[in-house]
């Protein structure tokens, strides 16, 4: 009769803890006992990004691989599902099982980027082979010509280092990740950051749906903070008015609808707009986010998610609000202005509650599709007695503005 073995779960283990199980990408090997594995980590132990990163080597007499966790060659199982090893042990016959990663060892030919690296420096370009003809067999003028265009190539090479070392101490402060992440988000379009659209959608309130700016579950939790807009006297919200602060949602609460259910919503959205506007403001934001005010947990968890990223500053992870973001905060608050005013926005008083400029709120009102009012025309001497603000409708079908191309002119030259 085959005797019977138990299973024993292990403590908590981290990553420095897990086995190793690897995969050898050109067949299985046939003698395991004559490899010789080594494991090296990241040294940076404080980086989050960084600690977990591993690399396998394993040496033969004939051949050498490597593999690792991280980079392209790395195998994004380990990021989708959890493996398991079970080691028995055959005196107690008790089976230890232990949290494991893969990783796929590709060959490596030793001296192969070497050999090529050196034949590429050897070989000369064609700009290279003039030059030592002119300096063996140039005239003088050509002689002096190349000299200059040395002497030019040493000071750009000097500037070329100050860029590289400025271009160091930068990436050191704010950290590599977070700068590439920064220039994606500067290269891509601007429909990106813009909410979830229908535009083929027959009725209005359905282009920009309400429940992509705000869940059921995130509006039910806005129901005390909202309760507490409601209750603010009129001395306070003159003091807001005073002071300058969301008077997009002062406006709201001045005029708040007679209808319970209507009145409700609008109360929960200006709570919602205000910490869209405040968010505006911030340059970075923590996990303590709207605690004054009364913001639910969701709610922070919500807005840290969606309007910001992610960069390790001093040792830590810090929540920022890149310039990307607050152009999608801007259009966020814009779509959910449209919501509580009847599918028309006031887009003066946003874009001075985000501090942004006009012709930039212009242009993502443009983007959304939306119509723009004119403003009327008013005698010279009645522009500064009168303030005119732009509105902003969502009209069916949307409106596919033309992009502004402005072309300067060019000086002559004398």
């Amino acid at each position: 009769m085959a005797a019977s073995c138990s299973l024993v779960c292990c403590r908590e283990e981290d990553d420095s803890d897990k086995a190793v199980i690897v995969r050898f990408s050109n067949g299985s090997v046939k003698n395991a006992s004559k490899l010789d594995f080594t494991m090296y980590k990241n040294t940076d132990e404080q980086n989050p990004r960084k600690r977990g990163r591993r690399i396998v080597a394993a040496e033969t007499e004939r051949l050498a691989y490597v593999g690792n966790n991280f980079g392209v060659g790395s195998m994004k199982c380990n990021n989708l599902c959890k493996y398991y090893v079970g080691v028995l042990n055959k005196q107690t016959m008790q089976m230890e099982v232990h949290s494991a990663q893969l990783f796929n060892m590709q060959p490596v030919i030793p001296g192969e980027a070497t050999k090529s690296a050196t034949a590429q420096d050897t070989t000369l370009t064609f700009r290279d082979k003039v030059d030592s003809l002119i300096e063996a067999f140039g005239t003088n003028k050509q002689k002096r010509a190349l000299s200059s265009r040395k002497m030019n190539q040493v000071g750009s090479e000097a500037l070329h280092q100050a860029v590289a070392k400025a271009a160091s101490s930068v990436i050191d402060e704010k950290g590599l990740e977070a700068l590439q992440q920064e220039v994606d988000e500067s290269q891509e379009d601007l429909a990106l950051h813009l909410p979830p659209c229908t535009a083929d959608a027959d009725d209005p309130e359905d282009v920009y749906p309400f429940e992509s700016l705000l869940s059921p579950v995130e509006f039910e939790a806005l129901e005390q903070a909202g309760s507490k807009m409601a209750a603010l006297t009129s001395e306070e919200l003159q003091k807001m008015r005073d002071e300058g602060r969301c008077q997009s949602v002062v406006r709201f609460l001045e005029n708040l609808p007679s209808v319970d259910e209507a009145r409700d919503k609008t109360v929960r959205c200006a709570f919602y707009l205000s910490l869209l506007i405040k968010m505006g403001h911030q340059r970075s934001v923590t996990r303590k986010f709207g605690e004054e005010e009364g913001c639910p947990r969701i709610i922070t968890n919500k807005l840290l998610r969606t309007f910001t990223v992610e960069t390790f500053r001093n040792g830590r992870v810090e929540n920022m609000v890149s310039s990307s973001m607050r152009v999608k905060l801007a259009a966020f608050s814009l779509a959910l202005l449209l919501h509580m005013g009847h599918m028309t926005a006031d887009l003066t008083l946003l874009h001075r509650d985000l501090g942004i400029t006009e012709a930039r709120m212009t242009e993502l009102a443009k983007s959304m599709g939306l119509t723009l009012s004119k403003p009327p025309r008013v005698k010279a001497e009645e522009v500064g007695q009168s303030e005119h603000h732009r509105q902003a409708s969502l009209v069916l079908p949307l409106i596919k503005h033309d992009k502004f191309m402005e072309r300067r002119k060019r000086k002559k030259m004398r």
